[in-house]
């Protein structure tokens, strides 16, 4: 079977988290794209700076711009094994509607609901491994770019 046929079987859901893969990707590879010049950040955070305001503030505040769109992956890693769960009960009561219609005779009757379970399962874990990784790795970064700031602006003083 091909990765098409994957999908049609898994339905609704599984083109639901492809939906929600696509948007949480943008999102991680504009984060990747904006992220990585370190130093010119800091620079500009500092620059930004008003001495004679609460610098820590300042610094805590152009850090939470700079996390736009993470919360977003965050809530993709959430929720898409939720949905491939969701995918799963519904291709148990698939199988059981199969069963109960036409008993265990053959199993291939109840094996449409099976494969529609297992599918969106890995679907909804295919999609959630990468956001929560990505996001833990971005959060990881603003932390010690917001502690980077803050030493320098304390030499600074």
């Amino acid at each position: 079977m091909d990765l098409l046929t994957y999908i049609e079987k898994g339905g609704l859901i599984v083109y639901l988290l492809i939906a929600l893969n696509i948007i949480g990707f943008t999102i991680i590879i504009w984060k990747f794209l904006t992220l990585p010049h370190k130093e010119k950040i800091t620079y500009k955070i500092l620059r930004k700076l008003n001495l004679a305001k609460n610098i820590d503030t300042q610094i805590e505040y152009e850090i939470k711009k700079l996390e736009t769109g993470l919360n977003l992956i965050k809530n993709i890693a959430s929720v898409a094994p939720l949905l491939g769960l969701l995918g799963t009960v519904v291709g148990v009561l698939k199988a059981f509607e199969a069963i109960t219609a036409n008993g265990l005779g053959d199993p291939t009757i109840f094996s449409t609901g099976i494969s529609i379970a297992l599918i969106t399962t890995i679907a909804g874990l295919i999609v959630a491994i990468p956001h929560h990784i990505c996001y833990n790795y971005f959060i990881a970064v603003l932390d010690e770019l917001e502690l980077k700031a803050k030493k320098e602006a304390s030499e600074i003083k």
